[in-house]
């Protein structure tokens, strides 16, 4: 029997986000925003925590500094339910934990991020052993996990061979170039989880439909995040479209994160590719009801309520 349903090595951080700047800021002037929050950060913390709320043992492994920042950011994720027993705290250099400033603009926003820590994680800071414990592995944020990446294909080989599961988001590669070691990885992933611009920048496709048929050769199961419009699902040859809850919502980070929990969820208890992508497009929609990618998770009852009002396929919220 596996201690973990999922175990995630990966980069942790606070988001800070100032709401109501203009979306032209000219330097060396005073701009007043009209709101601030500070929230847990980083694809994979946001991941960790809300698939542990909607049930899943979760264990999570990272490195952090010695700072404020990190302490917050793991009070979050503990209180989310998230075994924290292999986290590292940095020994080898004063750097600090990593830090995203948020500046949204209606739609767009502005995402400005300082790696910390998350650039130093190293495959000898791992306990594989405890990461081996889980059924399934999820990695996110591949291209900031500069340190890692190149043991990346070795971490995986291991992992497939002690009989997991494999997922993949990799966010968006900010050199553009979708190299490294990112093709090597595809063999071993059995769900990749981008949204529609990073999985046609992947493969260096036009349109969506050429992405995911591309994908879907080199990976079992492709599920594609497209926003309100809901998501598109890859599997077994066939494909499925599943359309959006509709929210009215009040901040959009983190969905895709949430997403990814919710399928995942889903995923891990059988459900198949249409109902994974309806229990993701749930999860993603709740995470939208409140600022920053976790407080909505946070807030328990909305997590109930929301969960029994969308029939979410077994998910208890606790």
């Amino acid at each position: 029997m596996k201690k973990l349903d999922i175990s995630i090595a990966g980069e942790i951080n606070l988001d800070l986000i100032m709401y109501g700047l203009p979306q032209v800021m000219p330097v060396e002037r005073e701009l007043l925003g009209t709101d601030f929050q500070l929230t847990l950060g980083s694809s994979s913390a946001i991941f960790a925590h809300n698939l542990s709320v909607l049930g899943s043992a979760v264990g999570f492994v990272t490195l952090v500094g010695t700072d404020a920042l990190g302490k917050v950011a793991l009070e979050r994720l503990e209180e989310g339910g998230v075994d924290l027993s292999r986290v590292r705290v940095n020994e080898r250099s004063t750097t600090s934990t990593g830090v995203t400033l948020i500046l949204p603009h209606g739609r767009e926003r502005h995402i400005l991020t300082y790696l910390g820590t998350m650039g130093e994680l190293r495959l000898d800071d791992l306990d594989l052993d405890y990461l081996k414990s889980a059924r399934h592995f999820h990695l996110s944020s591949q291209f900031l996990l500069k340190a890692l990446e190149p043991d990346l294909p070795y971490l995986f080989r291991e992992l497939k061979s002690a009989g997991l599961t494999i997922s993949l988001d990799t966010n968006d590669d900010p050199s553009g170039q979708w190299g490294g070691v990112f093709p090597e990885l595809l063999e071993y992933v059995d769900v990749l989880l981008p949204n529609e611009g990073e999985a046609c920048r992947m493969v260096n496709k036009l349109t969506l439909n050429e992405a995911l048929g591309e994908l879907a050769r080199q990976v079992p199961c492709v599920a594609v995040k497209c926003g309100s419009r809901g998501s598109l699902v890859s599997m077994g040859g066939k494909k499925y479209s599943v359309s959006g809850v509709s929210v009215t919502p009040v901040d959009t980070i983190g969905a895709g994160d949430s997403f990814n929990a919710g399928f995942l969820f889903a995923w891990l208890h059988g459900w198949p590719p249409d109902q994974c992508a309806y229990a993701g497009n749930v999860a993603g929609a709740l995470s939208t009801l409140r600022v920053g990618g976790t407080e909505a998770f946070r807030d328990r009852d909305l997590v109930r309520r929301f969960l029994s009002e969308h029939s979410f396929p077994g998910g208890s919220g606790q």
